[in-house]
């Protein structure tokens, strides 16, 4: 279902970016949307990833660097059925991390220093079955290209009133003023909907591909809650980036609603617990996200 409902928000994400460029000029705007779309999906999928990690401050982590790390994720993607990816850390004291990459082949995730420092273990081999499920899904890559056609959509939108139009363009003046704003307001929309999709398909992945549903729903507990005290000045300046994490690293985004670029917490914390009330089983005694202290890992 979740994988249907992602198809069907790109397809009219898309289809919007197409529609505005036809309004505008009509089989002439169509085009040349059709042609900025593919030329910015294919910059995308060449390039996003290192975009991002050169945008969040991402340091790649050697094995001598980090060996606990990289032993904790190349046993998680052994048990995910993916290659290795690359492992990032950034510099933030803010608890968070995130993947990307345009396939399993070319992946990486970064985690921030913060993160390794306020979880322990357990928390930590969560937070990274998550961004492997991400990886798994083909997330970033979606993720990517979603946010490229709404960047563009932005972009055609604020250029709309200086483009040459076809006379017979069905768009008079009024109605291209209107357009410039609705249509950004409705591909954010459609691009923050698909986010959300995802990373409820990325939790439960990723407390399969962990053995530890309860460990991740502690994570996220205290990540939200370190996230909202401590800020994440990368990210502050590029907030293109928030949908990325796996918490929202901007303040303000608490509610589950249609400006949010991620789920509700406590929606995401119910249905990992509810996964244990199927008959999966926990690993090990993770302790739950409610009363447990930090504690530092052995990450240094």
């Amino acid at each position: 279902m979740n994988y249907a409902k992602t198809g069907l928000l790109m397809a009219g994400l898309t289809g919007l970016f197409l529609a505005f460029g036809y309004l505008i000029g009509r089989e002439t705007g169509l085009l040349l949307a059709l042609a900025f779309a593919v030329a910015t999906n294919l910059f995308a999928y060449w390039n996003a990833d290192k975009m991002v990690l050169r945008m969040a401050g991402a340091r790649e982590a050697n094995p001598s660097e980090a060996p606990e790390l990289h032993a904790l994720v190349r046993r998680l993607a052994e048990n995910a059925n993916l290659p290795m990816p690359k492992i990032y850390t950034i510099d933030n004291p803010q608890p968070n991390a995130f993947a990307t990459g345009r396939n399993p082949e070319n992946a990486a995730v970064a985690a921030t220093t913060g993160l390794l420092r306020y979880l322990n273990t357990d928390e930590v081999e969560g937070v990274m079955a998550h961004e492997l499920a991400h990886v798994k899904n083909r997330d970033t890559l979606i993720m990517a290209m979603t946010a490229t056609i709404a960047g563009a959509i932005s972009m055609l939108a604020n250029f709309s009133l200086f483009m040459p139009r076809d006379r017979n363009a069905p768009m008079g003046g009024f109605a291209a003023i209107l357009l410039m704003l609705l249509a950004p307001l409705g591909a954010m929309i459609v691009q923050m909907a698909i986010s959300r999709t995802r990373e409820y398909a990325a939790d439960r992945m990723g407390a399969e591909i962990s053995g530890k549903p309860l460990a991740l729903a502690s994570a996220l507990s205290r990540i939200e809650q370190a996230a909202h005290q401590i800020p994440n000045e990368a990210v502050e300046r590029n907030p293109a980036m928030a949908h990325l994490f796996i918490i929202n690293p901007l303040s303000g985004a608490r509610m589950d609603n249609l400006f949010s670029t991620h789920p509700a917490t406590a929606n995401r914390i119910a249905a990992l617990q509810a996964m244990t009330g199927e008959g999966f089983a926990q690993n090990d005694a993770a302790r739950g996200p409610w009363n447990a202290e930090p504690s530092k890992g052995p990450w240094g």
